[in-house]
This record gives structure tokens, C-alpha cells and sequence, in this order.
């Protein structure tokens, strides 16, 4: 893959698919397909695998840069992002989908990360009993244990390809 114009054309698609993307829905595996179909370009071989997974992975960083930047203009010029809180006071960090979220919250003087759903109820988002709410440690234990759910799914999405 010596090719500098080839290289070009398979950026360029993958970073315009990436923009027009739900970076929530997608997955390196469905752009190399998009861009696959685009191109008529088979984006399967190892070598292509490798630098999509490239121009993906710089994109995100790009990606990820800004919203550090943005963030950091926004403290500077005295504002930062507004915090947003359910019913109950709690702490909405994320809204995963229509009804469900992440929250903290402070149950009996322990500060739990809460994902769970929720239901409308007389105008007011109630929580469902179908979610689980993690202690500090537990959260801790998880998200040091993310990398290895990553690489788990990523091979499960290898070997349904």
C-alpha cells in the first residue's frame, strides 16, 4: 500500500464518513465497510485494516483535543458547561438514550455513579428499579477494567465479520 493517492482517498472518505457519523452508533468495523462500498476498495485486507484503524484513531484524538480546548476557553472566559440535574438533585453526567442516564448522587453520605432508567411520571423523570448504582470503589474497579471490555467486544466484532 505504497500508494500516496490511495492512502489520500481512503482518508478522506474515512474522516467525511466520521463527521457525518453518530460517534455514539458507529464502530471502526462499519466505517471500513461505508468507506469499502465508497471507494470499491476492499478495506479488509490487513494492511488497509491497519491505517483505517490509523485515520481513526487520529481523528478521534483530534476530536478529543478540541473538546479539551473548547472546555478550557470555557472555564477561562468564567462559564463552564452548565450542570444539569434530575428531580431528585442528582448529578447528570450523561443521557445514554431517551430514558436512560448516568447521575451522581449522594445516597446515605456515599456518593454512587448511577446508570439506570427512567420513567415520566405527573411531569416529573422518576427512576426505574432497572439500573445499578456503583459505590466509588466499585466505579474505580470498573473503569480500570474498560480496556479489557474494549478489546473484548472488538473481538467479538472481529468474528462476526
Amino acid at each position: 500500500m505504497d500508494d500516496a493517492e490511495t492512502k489520500g482517498r481512503i482518508e478522506v472518505t474515512v474522516r467525511k464518513i466520521l463527521q457525518e457519523s453518530d460517534m455514539d452508533e458507529v464502530t471502526e468495523s462499519k466505517i471500513r465497510k461505508q468507506a469499502s462500498n465508497q471507494l470499491g476498495l476492499d478495506l479488509s485486507q490487513p494492511h488497509f485494516k491497519a491505517f483505517v484503524k490509523q485515520v481513526v484513531k487520529a481523528f478521534l484524538q483530534e476530536k478529543q483535543e478540541e473538546e479539551q480546548q473548547q472546555d478550557e476557553e470555557e472555564e477561562e472566559q468564567g462559564g463552564s458547561k452548565d450542570k444539569e440535574y434530575d428531580d431528585d438533585g442528582d448529578l447528570i453526567i450523561c443521557k445514554l438514550s431517551e430514558r436512560r442516564r448516568v447521575t451522581i448522587q449522594d445516597f446515605k453520605g456515599k456518593t454512587l455513579v448511577s446508570i439506570r432508567e427512567f420513567y415520566r411520571k405527573d411531569g416529573k423523570e422518576l427512576p426505574t428499579s432497572k439500573g445499578i448504582s456503583l459505590t466509588e470503589e466499585q466505579w474505580s474497579s470498573f473503569k480500570k477494567n474498560v480496556p479489557a471490555i474494549e478489546k473484548a467486544i472488538k473481538k467479538m466484532e472481529s468474528r462476526n465479520m
